[in-house]
């Protein structure tokens, strides 16, 4: 096939980007020099005129992948009767000055080594710029490697062979490595090369010092985990793709690496993820407590804080989304000349829902920031102004219907779960000033709150079905009710919850795999087609069961549940009817929810033991 599964893919990133990896050693993925900049490679999106680079044993019978323990240094095996060949693939990690890291942070750095017997290895590199938009020329420096010269963008590969044009805007290259030798090739963003007096490729490649920097950052970037409990190899993966997800320069945490991966094969559920959305975040920092990386935590308050005190736009004091630069303008065009990932069509870059109203992020958002003022540092005054002038917002408006987290195409609707979002966001505004002693109008937002609690009580619950529904006036389920006891808004042994789990497991649940709604029953989002199962929404579920008592049970779809990631413990946003992944790859959100729901409920069990 002309493409490979999803789940084939490993990830590697410097914190400003990130680079898919493929088993068969090609690289069909990454943007330079940021998470949401145009791409240089996109051969997962359109394998003919996307661009890769890849670099693999010519003969093999078999492909492995690991990460380095403890790192995002990849490992590509190609093992054959004749010889093994390995490919080591990162982004270099450097805390150097400013203009260090403009030369040397965005790179790629390849190394092959022959590990038993003689190696022949093959290299395939054709950028193509700006998702195939963008024409670039081909200028070899031999012997030292190859720039590719484009408007805007150029980009360097350093090679210890002779490279050769292929006539088609890429270079090849076909060496023989002896046992224990090998070779290091870097690919990186360069300076303007006409401006460099001749030398086209810039500072040479320090491969050996710069793989023991990045190891060492990571490890020692992991080693400052609290997480000592259960799946702590799992726990510990998340954290590190987390940690891969947030953009350096800004502390901002994007939803995923990627666009247009589709939630169904040839469907047009097909986004750009490729940003900050507050909701995930939000969710991403309270997974960051948890394991106690305040810092990362801190970081983003600062993103925050930035945000939370611009002025108010179309849809209110926060847009639901924002670039990693916290730029407004994202807007959604579609790429007609990509194929889209097998036939996925349109590939999107940009994404429309930012203009759209969705409530239930001031309650994320809020909830996060309680979180950190009590587990982290306390907020400025500045701060909580702003925060309160926001809950002050949401005590006006939280009647107002909206698209909801799931940004639905066909309507704003009554949403239960942006009400329950509305309460904690009251709520934690109330606790937040009870606990700090901060100025606050309390009379008005208690009784807001619990407005919406009432409403919720008798609007959101069908008594006949008995279960909680996904807006007022539909009989429909909505996984994302699961959250009401994970948010505090009820107890975890109340009636009306435990009957909403059974009826979850019931009608979403599909082999312990859950859809995040019903289609029918007065619901609908607006767009053809189907999707997968939605991999957050099963963590949900599973601390939902955890925090019932249901703790056997709760085990039991956890452990089913890690059996779905691919074989380096990765997701992507859902997962198919065969256990295909599905969906912008890696994100943040499936990964904070393995986070969560293996915190609390390795808790549980230790306080059962």
């Amino acid at each position: 096939m002309p493409y490979k599964p999803i789940e084939s893919y490993g990830v590697i990133g410097d914190m400003h980007s990130i680079a898919l990896v493929g088993m068969d050693g090609s690289i069909d993925w990454c943007c330079l020099p940021h998470f949401d900049s145009p791409s240089v490679f996109a051969a997962i999106l359109d394998d003919r005129k996307g661009g890769s680079f890849q670099l693999a044993a010519a003969h093999t019978t078999s492909r492995k992948q690991m990460y380095m323990p403890d790192t995002n240094v990849l490992l590509t095996r190609f093992l054959d009767v004749d010889g093994v060949g390995e490919v080591c693939d990162f982004m270099p990690i450097h805390r150097d000055t400013y203009g260090a890291y403009r030369r040397g942070m965005h790179q790629i750095v390849r190394v092959a080594r022959a590990v038993r017997g003689a190696v022949r290895f093959r290299l395939a590199c054709r950028p193509a710029m700006d998702f195939a938009r963008r024409p670039h020329r081909v200028i070899l420096d031999d012997p030292r490697g190859a720039v590719f010269d484009s408007e805007g963008l150029d980009v360097a590969l350093i090679s210890p062979v002779p490279l050769s044009s292929d006539g088609a805007g890429g270079v090849t290259a076909e060496f023989v490595l002896e046992p224990g030798e090998s070779a290091t090739f870097a690919l990186r963003q360069v300076e303007d090369w006409t401006t460099t007096n001749g030398d086209l490729l810039g500072m040479p490649i320090h491969g050996d010092d710069a793989l023991r920097r990045t190891v060492a950052f990571w490890r020692g970037w992991l080693g400052k985990s609290r997480y000592k409990g259960r799946w702590r190899e799992m726990v510990h993966r998340s954290a590190l793709v987390l940690k891969l997800l947030t953009f350096e320069p800004t502390g901002a945490i994007v939803a995923a690496a990627t666009t247009s991966l589709p939630e169904e094969i040839g469907g047009v559920r097909n986004w750009d993820y490729r940003y900050v959305w507050v909701r995930d975040a939000a969710f991403t920092l309270y997974g960051f407590l948890r394991l106690g990386y305040t810092e990362e935590a801190a970081r983003f308050m600062e993103w925050l804080a930035a945000r939370v005190s611009e002025e108010d736009g179309p849809t209110g004091p926060l847009q639901l989304m924002y670039g990693v630069d916290g730029r407004h303008d994202l807007p959604e065009i579609a790429l007609p000349h990509l194929d889209g990932y097998r036939g996925s069509r349109p590939v999107r870059v940009g994404n429309g829902a930012t203009e759209q109203l969705q409530l239930d992020i001031y309650g994320e958002l809020i909830d996060s920031v309680y979180l950190f003022d009590k587990y982290g540092a306390p907020i400025s005054y500045d701060f909580w102004r702003e925060l309160r002038r926001m809950a002050y917002w949401v005590c006006q408006s939280w009647e107002q219907a909206d698209e909801s987290i799931w940004e639905v195409r066909g309507g704003k609707q009554q949403f239960v779960y942006s009400k329950l979002q509305c309460w904690v966001a009251l709520d934690r505004t109330l606790r937040l000033a009870d606990k700090r002693s901060l100025p606050l109008d309390r009379q008005r937002v208690t009784r807001a709150r619990d407005d919406i609690f009432d409403t919720i009580m008798t609007r959101g619950w069908d008594a006949k079905r008995r279960t909680f529904v996904q807006s007022f006036g539909s009989e429909a389920l909505d996984a994302s009710n699961l959250l009401m006891p994970l948010m505090r808004f009820i107890s975890p042994t109340d009636p009306r919850i435990l009957s909403t789990l059974d009826r979850t497991l019931a009608e979403l649940a599909s082999d312990t795999l859950v859809h995040r709604y019903e289609i029918g029953k007065g619901a609908g989002d607006g767009l053809t087609g189907r999707e997968g199962t939605f991999s957050i929404c099963t963590f949900w579920l599973v601390e939902a069961l955890a925090r019932a008592g249901r703790l056997e049970e709760a085990r039991f779809i956890f452990e089913k549940m890690l059996t779905y990631a691919n074989h380096l413990g990765l997701y992507s946003e859902q997962i198919g009817a065969s256990g295909e992944l599905l969906g912008n790859f890696p994100q943040a959100f499936t990964h904070l929810g393995l986070v969560s729901a293996a915190c609390y409920l390795d808790r549980a069990l230790g306080r059962g033991a």
